[in-house]
């Protein structure tokens, strides 16, 4: 068999589709193989360079196949999918990760460690404990509300709301049980939260970058340490307005003919990490309008003259992404550099 100097490997829970090339570019290596058989392969195998699928599981076979000697890439998958000449099978995806490797602008996932990987748990389960909080909050208000019992908006008003409805004896006996246990199922997730966020702080506090970029208005303790746990190496990325399209936060471009045309932010990336700007320049803008930021930048006010304050806030968060991607990169401190403006 001549030298493989590049393989794609199509991956799945048991099976693995390999597709790999020789220094002609011709196919040598066409095998399907179950998950022993793929690992006993790659031990006898001379090192060479492997394409994966940034997937669920990529990354632990990456640092397993790196353990062999070889060198890993993960591709995200819609940069895969031009590559897949017709069809859908194993064997085209693999085929397609070894075409997609060889392009020369190809951009690659960076594997993460298993710490990287904990750390991202951590926001993960944060993230759905928010969720079921969320839900079970609506759901106790949307039942009391079919009782006739009305709370206020806000988290804060669940615990009074409950204590009410159990000291409401004109209620139907059966809906007294109910909402008891949907008091303790809203108590267990608050101690849960409680439990992640010291988990958070803590790892927030044991983190330089993320403790210097905390310090940008409008980030905070979570979103500092999303920014640093999500985001892969920032030298990847050449410029600021790159990283905030990364985020999805820079316009659709749907110019041609020499005509430019802008439309609504992508939305591409990481979802919830987008949202934790957004809800944080939102917060940052309210702080404005209220007058109580006495060192607003001229453009911000400017912005807000004319511009409605949603759209204002997804474009602080763009700034804001720019600056975290500048200190990530150069290891500087924030220094605010707002020209104190008056806001009437």
């Amino acid at each position: 068999m001549e030298k493989i100097i590049r393989i794609g490997l199509d991956t799945s829970k048991h099976v693995y589709q390999l597709h790999g090339v020789d220094s002609a570019e011709e196919p040598v290596l066409r095998k399907k193989l179950r998950r022993k058989e793929m690992v006993a392969f790659f031990q006898k195998l001379s090192p060479t360079v492997i394409a994966i699928e940034a997937c669920g599981g990529s990354h632990h076979l990456a640092r397993s196949l790196a353990t062999f000697g070889h060198e890993v890439k993960l591709i995200p998958p819609h940069y895969v999918k031009p590559y897949v000449k017709r069809g859908k099978n194993d064997a085209a995806d693999a085929e397609a990760l070894c075409e997609a490797m060889s392009r020369p602008s190809m951009r690659f996932v960076p594997v993460k460690t298993a710490e990287q990987q904990a750390a991202l748990m951590l926001v993960g389960l944060r993230e759905r404990l928010i969720r079921n909080r969320t839900q079970l909050a609506n759901s106790i208000r949307g039942n009391a509300a079919e009782f006739g019992v009305i709370a206020a908006k806000g988290l804060c008003r669940i615990g009074p709301l409950l204590e009410r409805i159990a000291a409401d004896v004109s209620l139907p006996a059966l809906a007294r049980e109910l909402f008891a246990i949907q008091a303790k199922e809203y108590a267990l997730i608050e101690a849960e939260l409680k439990v992640i966020d010291v988990k958070l702080m803590a790892w927030h506090r044991d983190n330089a970058c993320s403790r210097r970029l905390s310090q940008i208005p409008g980030v905070g303790l979570v979103g500092a340490s999303m920014l640093v746990m999500k985001t892969p190496d920032p030298r990847l990325f050449r410029s600021g307005r790159q990283f905030a399209a990364w985020l999805g936060l820079t316009p659709k471009d749907h110019s041609t003919a020499g005509k430019v045309r802008l439309g609504v932010i992508t939305r591409a990336g990481d979802e919830a990490l987008r949202s934790t700007l957004v809800v944080g320049a939102t917060a940052l803008l309210r702080r404005v309008r209220e007058g109580s930021n006495r060192s607003s930048s001229a453009w911000l006010l400017d912005l807000l003259r004319r511009k409605p304050p949603k759209l204002v806030a997804v474009a602080l968060a763009n700034k804001i992404a720019r600056i975290a991607w500048k200190l990530m990169v150069s290891g500087e401190t924030y220094r605010a550099s707002f020209v104190t403006v008056s806001a009437a």
